[in-house]
């Protein structure tokens, strides 16, 4: 444990040393009775912080699945594995960049588990080890501060954002409306009337086309064939593009995640790995994935293998290698289209008058 004496701790020393000087130069036993007491104060300050941190536990109990940038509940448990004794006036606080907010705690009854709910943000994603938290108390006279370290030796892994950034509900939008494709089928929105065929259900007969005709018609709807989307992310990105490429990271995971809200299929591909959702996993997997990647120059781009999907590229390269590659119906996604999302969704931007 580390001890730090504040303020009134010093003016208090002071005030036993001016009393011991008193004593030792005037031979009162007044002044002696009372340096003892001060003297006693020290000891039983000292002892009571000690004792009250002492015993104890800590374990922080965080969400199964951590996107970063956001809020997360949480839970902190503190358990005091002193039997009899308790634990007064305990500040619980983090290192230098923790997620956990501090908190504090009034007392903690002797075998006692204490937890408290907490939020917790995690600033970007990758492997996270939480593991430098201090327990602090000033009890019972606030003339020493003492610490009293506790190392969690736990790792997570934190998702890249899926909340939207500037550009992203657009570009969302965007790729529902070129997803959908109308064919004949079963659906919603009319399509035709036809002549009815054999085993087909009578509630789609048209019985005022049928008295017109004299033939059963029947009433054919357009079906909403949904394309699949096909994502490239290239990890050619210079230090220059850092940026940039954790952008187009955090787009992959948000286009991820609302193509798995709606129940679509998604094939993210990058020159590490190739990850169907969800013939090959569901959306965790595919944030796991995003959550480690890193830009990797030098490597070539891969080619297209769905010629049927609708293909979405990020790329930091010149817009020229997508046909030499063979991404010419692709939508390019580089360091230009995210400039230009951020500079439209800045309130601050002048804008043309109508």
């Amino acid at each position: 444990m580390r001890a730090r004496v504040t303020l009134g701790g010093w003016l208090f020393l002071a005030g036993t040393a001016a009393v011991g000087a008193a004593a030792l130069l005037t031979g009162n036993n007044l002044l002696f009775l009372i340096l003892a007491a001060m003297l006693a104060m020290l000891l039983v300050s000292n002892f009571v912080t000690r004792l009250s941190l002492a015993g104890l536990e800590l374990d922080l109990i965080l969400p199964e699945h951590l996107p970063a940038r956001q809020k997360l509940p949480a839970r902190v448990r503190v358990r005091n594995t002193k039997r009899w004794t308790p634990a007064f006036s305990i500040h619980l606080s983090g290192a230098a960049g923790s997620v956990v907010e501090p908190l504090y705690f009034p007392l903690l009854p002797g075998a006692a588990v204490i937890e408290a709910a907490i939020q917790v943000t995690f600033p970007k994603r990758g492997p996270h080890q939480e593991d430098a938290f201090l327990f602090t108390s000033s009890f019972p006279f606030g003339f020493f501060v003492r610490h009293a370290p506790v190392q969690l030796h736990r790792q997570v892994l934190v998702y890249p954002s899926i909340q939207p950034q500037p550009g992203f509900e657009d570009l969302w939008r965007a790729l529902r409306g070129d997803l959908e494709v109308h064919q004949r089928g079963r659906g919603h929105d009319f399509y035709r009337i036809r002549p009815y065929e054999a085993l087909e259900s009578a509630r789609h007969v048209d019985w005022k086309a049928t008295a017109h005709t004299g033939t059963l018609q029947v009433r054919e709807f357009a079906r909403e064939e949904e394309r699949h989307l096909e994502v490239f992310l290239d990890l050619e990105a210079p230090d220059t593009q850092a940026g940039w490429f954790e952008q187009a990271v955090d787009c992959c995971a948000y286009l991820a995640w609302r193509t798995a809200e709606r129940g679509r299929r998604l094939r993210l591909r990058c020159q590490e790995f190739d990850l169907a959702m969800p013939e090959e996993g569901d959306v965790y997997d595919v944030l796991k994935r995003l959550a480690l990647v890193r830009a990797a120059p030098g490597k070539p781009p891969l080619q297209p293998e769905e010629r049927e999907a609708y293909q979405l590229v990020f790329s930091a390269r010149p817009p020229h290698w997508l046909a030499e590659a063979g991404w010419q119906e692709a939508r390019l996604l580089g360091p230009e289209w995210f400039a230009e999302a951020a500079a439209a969704s800045d309130p601050a931007r002048p804008r043309m008058l109508p």
